[in-house]
């Protein structure tokens, strides 16, 4: 091993060393000869205690543990020291890590069979080390001299924290070349805030081939702002395989973004460590996360997008942290497996994690699981999604239960979620109540959600208030909001700023209502401009609109490529504009004749049809044509009545044309009369023809006139001679 120190230093553990090679006559071979180098890696335990939870992770020295157990949350009263406790004659953290031990831990002082074996095996109680029997039986072979037992023993009396009596048993050990108790004779100092002394320990267990001395001693380097120092020896642990040298180098190393930290994150992962599992997993879910589809602002589309608002007041939620993985394969797969792996060994932000990527995938009970489990560790945000996925298989009640506790945890997604679950309740206070305790949780979404329930009561001023904080605290959607309001009430030169910073935000409604703004001053250009990045960013009526200025410039091709996306989006004006450039492209189909079979309906008519049953006059006009075009005077006859009931004149007229060729003239006339009503001179014009035969002559005059004033110019000429007609008939 390279030695990274002084010479006094180096002198100094090499008297150690020697000394303890020489050493023969202890009961238990533990000697550093190479019967014992051979067996090293089943010499020692490290005792690790990791602080699960967060993102960063605070390693914890000299924590005492039961045998076989390890208390992720109970650390000894010397958090942040970076030590730990070893024991000679045990298994290391490998072999802990491979028998199941969660974290790569085994307990402190517990020596395993040996044999090669690293798997813990169950011992009769009175095998212990926690047994009086068996610390009675250590503290006889220590007094009398025995160098492995005064190590144990020692090892034993600090993790019980008789500090004084474990010291000079430690002393005696390492005195007598016990690597173990030099390293827990630095943990030993550091406990009691002689740092440098215990790091001067550390050195020598560490020289001496002590992973975890090394780890220790990297970490006190770090501690104290000597990096490449740190970097050394904590590299010198993990490549010894220890699981806590592992990862305190990836930490390391991430935090100078140098590409090798993933290495010793999967090492220290593979050995059971279920932070850096979690490390991994994000980090391989931020590597897959770079390969996103972006919006044509140049934003990474959201996983979880901002709730739209309710009739009831509404609310604005963010569901889930951040990337959520997609189907499991390559990196994204590997990291979902390092997640289950992490959540299974406890950690709760794995599980949180877990349970994103399951409900993305269209799992909902098993993601349910992982959350619920996360929950009940603690998590708020996974209790808050655990409360989503019940409200979404109808137990609202639950839902809410969750949501609370959830929001007394300080989660402001789920105070959101509690105020929108009562304004859709009607209870317009309480609503209000979790919506401000969202804001003072720090979600600037309550801000916006308030904004959303005075507008729904017409409390303008105050849903100006709010959205202009929440507006000035980055919501894209409250400066949206806000600048609708300042639109409304005639500030169109204060709308604009606002409107501008939204969809440069990256607000899709935005950017359309920019384009609306700019179009009502003329300015096609920019309106243009506008309209066109909505469009791109999925926004259906932006996309409409961007299709008629094509048209308009008599771009038909592209015109068409908008006008379909806009179509598909659910747009009926668009599904008939698009129906219209189609229809134009093809000849007009004639009646077919006797014995033909009905022709087939063109892409043409599919699209008239879509717009037709989304209530559009025009197009329920429009395909009543193409049918009594091919011969189905049926269909015909039923769109032109639903266009006609829904106001169309069109319709009416084009009814009434059907009824008067089968006959029916009263009822056609009814129809006319409505049209000629709301100013169809045809109409007119046909109750007039009407009226004449009749014999009507005064009321066929009487719609002449009225034809004459309601046009075109060929209807009315045609009228301004019938009502000539019928005047001489009058007079004559």
């Amino acid at each position: 091993m390279i030695f990274m120190g002084d010479r006094a230093t180096l002198l100094e553990t090499g008297r150690f060393v020697r000394r303890r090679v020489h050493r023969q006559e202890s009961v238990v071979n533990a000697a550093f000869g190479v019967a014992a180098a051979e067996d090293a890696e089943n010499s020692e335990i490290t005792d690790t205690t990791e602080i699960t939870g967060t993102t960063e992770t605070v390693e914890t020295a000299g924590t005492t543990e039961t045998a076989g157990t390890t208390r992720a949350t109970e650390t000894a009263e010397t958090a942040g020291c970076a030590a730990t406790v070893e024991s000679t004659g045990t298994a290391n953290a490998k072999d802990a890590a491979a028998s199941g031990t969660p974290d790569g831990a085994a307990g402190l002082g517990a020596p395993e069979r040996r044999g090669g074996r690293g798997a813990r095996e169950e011992q009769d109680p009175a095998e212990t080390p926690e047994s009086d029997e068996n610390e009675a039986r250590h503290r006889r072979a220590a007094d009398a001299g025995d160098t492995t037992s005064m190590s144990i023993l020692g090892a034993l009396l600090l993790r019980r924290g008789d500090l004084d009596e474990a010291e000079s048993y430690l002393r005696a050990a390492t005195a007598d070349g016990d690597r173990a108790a030099a390293n827990n004779l630095g943990v030993l100092l550091h406990r009691r805030g002689y740092t440098d002394d215990a790091a001067g320990w550390w050195r020598i267990a560490a020289v001496a081939g002590s992973a975890a001395a090394a780890h220790a001693l990297g970490r006190h380097y770090r501690e104290r702002g000597d990096e490449p120092g740190a970097e050394y020896w904590l590299r010198q642990s993990a490549e010894q395989g220890h699981a806590l040298g592992a990862y305190a180098l990836a930490e390391l190393l991430e935090h100078r973004s140098d590409v090798g930290a993933e290495r010793w994150l999967r090492a220290a992962a593979e050995q059971g460590h279920r932070e850096a599992a979690y490390r991994l997993a994000r980090m391989l879910d931020r590597n897959a996360d770079d390969d996103d589809p972006q919006d044509a602002f140049g934003h990474h589309a959201p996983r979880h997008g901002i709730g739209r608002p309710t009739a009831t007041g509404g609310f604005s939620v963010l569901r889930g942290d951040g990337p959520v993985a997609g189907p499991t394969t390559g990196r994204v797969g590997e990291a979902e497996q390092w997640y289950r792996q992490a959540a299974a060994r406890g950690h709760r932000q794995a599980a949180l994690r877990l349970g994103a990527i399951l409900e993305q995938r269209g799992e909902p009970k098993e993601a349910g699981r992982w959350y619920l489990i996360s929950a009940k560790a603690g998590e708020p945000r996974a209790a808050c999604a655990l409360g989503f996925l019940l409200r979404d298989a109808g137990d609202e009640e639950s839902a809410a239960v969750w949501w609370l506790r959830a929001a007394q945890d300080g989660d402001g997604n789920a105070a959101n979620a509690l105020g929108a679950l009562h304004a859709a309740r009607g209870e317009q206070q309480t609503a209000e109540r979790w919506y401000r305790a969202a804001m003072d949780a720090g979600d600037v979404n309550g801000a916006y959600n308030l904004g959303l329930l005075c507008t729904a009561q017409d409390r303008t001023p105050q849903a100006e208030q709010w959205y202009r904080r929440a507006a000035y605290a980055g919501h894209r959607e409250a400066a949206n909001a806000l600048a609708v309001l300042l639109l409304q009430a005639g500030d169109a030169s204060g709308a604009e700023p606002w409107f501008s910073k939204a969809a440069e935000s990256g607000s899709v409604d935005a950017a359309f209502n920019l384009g609306i703004l700019y179009a009502g001053r003329d300015e096609d250009r920019m309106a243009l401009v506008w309209y066109e990045r909505a469009a791109a960013a999925g926004h259906t009526e932006a996309a409409l609109q961007v299709g008629m200025a094509l048209l308009h410039q008599g771009e038909d091709q592209e015109a068409e490529r908008h006008l379909r996306c806009a179509a598909g989006g659910g747009s009926a004006e668009a599904a008939f504009r698009l129906a219209g450039v189609l229809d134009s492209r093809q000849p007009r189909p004639g009646a077919p004749a006797l014995g033909e079979p009905m022709p087939v309906k063109t892409e043409c008519e599919e699209w008239y049809e879509r717009a037709a049953e989304q209530g559009h006059r025009r197009a329920q006009v429009r395909v009543g044509m193409l049918a009594a075009a091919r011969g189905d005077v049926a269909s015909a006859a039923r769109w032109y009545r639903e266009a006609a009931e829904a106001g169309s004149r069109n319709g009416a007229f084009n009814l009434g044309l059907l009824l008067a060729r089968e006959g029916s003239d009263r009822e056609a006339a009814l129809w006319w009369t409505r049209a000629a009503n709301d100013g169809h001179g045809r109409a007119a014009l046909r109750l007039a023809l009407l009226a004449a035969r009749r014999g009507e002559l005064a009321e066929g005059q009487r719609w002449c006139a009225r034809a004459v004033e309601l046009g075109p110019a060929e209807v009315a000429e045609r009228a301004a001679r019938l009502r000539e007609a019928l005047h001489q008939e009058l007079t004559a």
